[in-house]
């Protein structure tokens, strides 16, 4: 074992994606994570098996750490589970806090065992207000955060057009980073502490200035916005047809973006990312043509602007859905435009960029076999990351665990026969 964080212990009573993988990045520092499961498993454990007990979503959040599979809800598991505290450094928990209270597994009773304890507690919309007690998840959170709105992810028949969790990913490394800082805190004052994140904030925190308001700079536009909103609600107009106007509003606001979006090509699609004036200037010259975008006096609003962008955007997406994605890579690189063929993502794995950099790991998992996932996000050149076991099977590590604070052969026979441990 390898990384930054070795010799940390952690204590995880979480599920599902945030928890689960704030916890897999803890362990791919070094951390020796403890992954309480009930004798059944996870709930991502049991979702689409695809041998018994074993899911790719799982699997994909869950390496490197130990599974105790324990009924926390029995008295004698909450016994063995205080007896564990107080050899851990951190306890990580995503359950409501009614819950916790009521398992004996909140952070007065934990900390009261074990003062430097450090508390990692993550909720769907936060400890207060009137949606503190609702359970919540990715998609729940996306939609009243505002991120499906964002880009319109709901169909005419009002399916969600579901992405990858972007709420619960950004939530997993929101846990990891308070984890560190608080262990931080910790090792200069010796001082444990409770740490609170959220779903909800995280995806705030993804909107960045769009959920900023700054009267001076949109006051006028978000104002705009709102009325049309509410226009839009009081005559009942389907949802559908508002996200066309809203896209409408979005297209005016940009002005003659050839600069900044994706491109169909004649057999895929590419992508171009030019925010600074002399970015833009390349652009021009790679594709070939003129453009008054950064000459003074621009106005997107103008009528008479907003013609010659609406023609000047049907021109050059004719251009490129005249050639492939290939030769557009190859025509916007050599003019030093920042570009991307548009790729599927189980297509990436062989990429001859993944592979330069070892952005894929390779295990063997002790019952399906070769799993090959994307690496640790950081490379270090002291501590560097090592991840070199695959997520656990169920219950693998019970035994080794609570004979590990002292529970005896019979003491853990015992815990079995009334089926508090599997």
């Amino acid at each position: 074992m390898a990384g930054p964080l070795v010799g940390v212990k952690i204590l995880e009573f979480t599920q599902i994606i945030a928890g689960p993988l704030g916890c897999q990045l803890l362990a791919d520092l070094g951390a020796d994570v403890i992954k309480v499961e009930p004798p059944s498993g996870e709930p991502w454990r049991l979702n689409a098996q695809f041998i018994p007990l074993e899911s790719k979503t799982y699997m994909g959040l869950n390496r490197g750490k130990r599974s105790l599979a324990i009924d926390v809800s029995k008295a004698s598991s909450q016994v063995a589970i205080h007896r564990l505290v107080r050899d851990m450094d951190v306890v990580v928990i995503n359950y409501r806090p009614d819950v916790a209270k009521r398992l004996k597994i909140d952070y007065p009773t934990l900390s009261a065992i074990k003062p430097d304890l450090i508390y990692v507690d993550n909720t769907a919309f936060g400890r207060e207000g009137p949606l503190a007690d609702r359970p919540g998840y990715d998609i729940v959170v996306q939609a009243l955060s505002g991120l499906t709105g964002a880009v319109g992810k709901v169909d005419d028949h009002g399916q969600p057009l579901t992405g990858p969790a972007v709420a619960d990913t950004t939530t997993g490394y929101a846990l990891c980073a308070g984890t560190l800082a608080a262990l931080y805190h910790r090792a200069k004052t010796g001082e444990g502490q409770a740490v609170e994140t959220s779903l909800l904030i995280n995806a705030l925190t993804i909107h960045l200035s769009a959920f900023a308001s700054i009267p001076a700079a949109d006051g006028a536009q978000r104002d705009g916005f709102l009325n049309a909103l509410q226009r839009a609600r009081e005559t009942g107009m389907p949802y559908s047809d508002f996200l066309k106007i809203r896209e409408q509003m979005l297209r005016a606001a940009a002005g003659g973006n050839v600069y900044y979006r994706c491109f169909l090509t004649k057999d895929g699609a590419i992508s171009i990312g030019a925010l600074s004036a002399s970015l833009r200037a390349k652009v021009r010259a790679a594709i070939g043509f003129e453009h008054n975008r950064d000459e003074p006096g621009y106005s997107p609003q103008d009528p008479a602007q907003v013609a010659i962008d609406q023609a000047l955007i049907a021109r050059i997406e004719e251009l490129f859905r005249a050639k492939t994605t290939a030769e557009w890579d190859e025509i916007l690189t050599a003019g030093g435009v920042p570009c991307g063929s548009i790729n599927f993502v189980q297509e990436l794995l062989e990429h001859p960029q993944i592979v330069a950099n070892q952005y894929a790991v390779y295990h063997e998992h002790e019952l399906a076999g070769p799993v090959w996932m994307q690496a640790p996000p950081w490379k270090m050149s002291k501590t560097p990351p090592d991840p070199t076991r695959a997520s656990p099977p169920l219950g693998r590590d019970t035994d080794e665990v609570l004979s590990g604070i002292g529970l005896t052969a019979s003491e853990i026979a015992s815990m079995r026969a009334e089926g508090a441990i599997l």
